[in-house]
């Protein structure tokens, strides 16, 4: 990639940052997929200033027979449209050539849904798996959150540890996009983070009296960011998974929030309040959860529905 493509780059990722408070994930997203573009275009003698809509177009074949996903390619048409709407408003080009053009149809695949019994031999194994007290109350309290909240994984392994101070029945979460919302606190996830805190603190303060800084974060963590990472938490939940006996290939921090929201929808809860407590931005975006519920009423009815079953002519 060359200096002028980079400068593009750079300047379109410092902008989302400080102007839509874009997290460090969806940067370094973005970052790769107008690297991959500008990469493309130099092979082909081009770059950002001159490509038109069919050089835009002629890309997204290309991602196409690179075996790339729908949902891939749509994502790097959003990342190119994004960057010439920053170049536009720059003044480095006079036009969007990627303004109009449609993405690749997605298909809908419908999120696993883990069973409330599958979830609660999760939420007893995570008691159980650690090497040291404080290492399961850890886990424990990672997974307690998650189910009890909803949270992103993201959002989960960031939290303040000012955050869930004093016992609280909610709690503060900034998610995409740096916006805010509350989310309620279950009494086994109030129970669980009352002995992670007691495990915590007793921790943090031999480190403070050793001479290191005191971490502000719930889940700390020797990492760069100073907290547990997202990747770390994935292997722990697939390993917990296999300790509880479900099928780990169902199991992720995301199918843990699925099961949040489909057994809330099942309980009676509405789905606009759903929305609220998950983030999203489009009630179209909670709407698959009905589906899911849908596809999980049908599959009961035919497994244990007396009449869905073979009789003897």
């Amino acid at each position: 990639m060359d200096a002028e493509a980079a400068r593009w780059i750079s300047g379109f990722l410092a902008a989302a940052a400080a102007e839509r408070d874009a997290a460090r994930n969806t940067q370094l997203g973005y970052g790769r997929d107008l690297a991959d573009f500008a990469d493309w275009l130099a092979r082909q003698g081009g770059d950002f200033a001159t490509a038109s809509r069919a050089t835009v177009e002629a890309y997204l074949v290309f991602c196409g027979a690179q075996g790339l996903a729908a949902a891939t390619r749509a994502r790097r048409l959003s990342s190119i449209r994004q960057l010439y709407r920053f170049a536009v408003e720059e003044g480095w080009r006079a036009d969007n050539p990627a303004l109009r053009l449609k993405g690749p149809a997605q298909a809908q695949h419908l999120p696993q849904v883990l069973s409330l019994a599958e979830v609660e031999r999760l939420l007893q194994a995570a008691r159980d798996k650690g090497r040291t007290g404080a290492e399961q109350a850890r886990n424990a309290a990672l997974l307690e959150l998650l189910y009890a909240t909803g949270m992103r994984v993201s959002e989960l392994v960031g939290l303040p540890v000012a955050a869930v101070r004093g016992d609280p029945r909610m709690i503060l979460v900034r998610g995409k996009g740096g916006k805010e919302r509350m989310v309620p606190l279950s009494p086994p996830a109030r129970a669980a983070l009352a002995d992670w805190l007691a495990q915590r603190d007793t921790a943090e303060a031999v480190a403070v009296k050793a001479g290191k800084p005191a971490s502000k974060h719930l889940f700390p963590n020797r990492s760069a960011a100073g907290h547990l990472g997202r990747e770390v938490f994935y292997a722990l939940i697939k390993d917990i998974a296999v300790r509880a006996g479900v099928d780990p290939s169902k199991v992720t921090p995301h199918t843990l929030r699925h099961a949040f929201a489909t057994h809330l929808l099942a309980g009676g809860a509405d789905l606009r309040v759903i929305q609220t407590l998950l983030g999203h931005a489009d009630i179209a975006t909670t709407e698959i959860y009905t589906h899911v519920l849908d596809e999980h009423l049908k599959d009961l009815v035919l497994t244990h529905h007396p009449l869905a079953k073979p009789r003897n002519a």
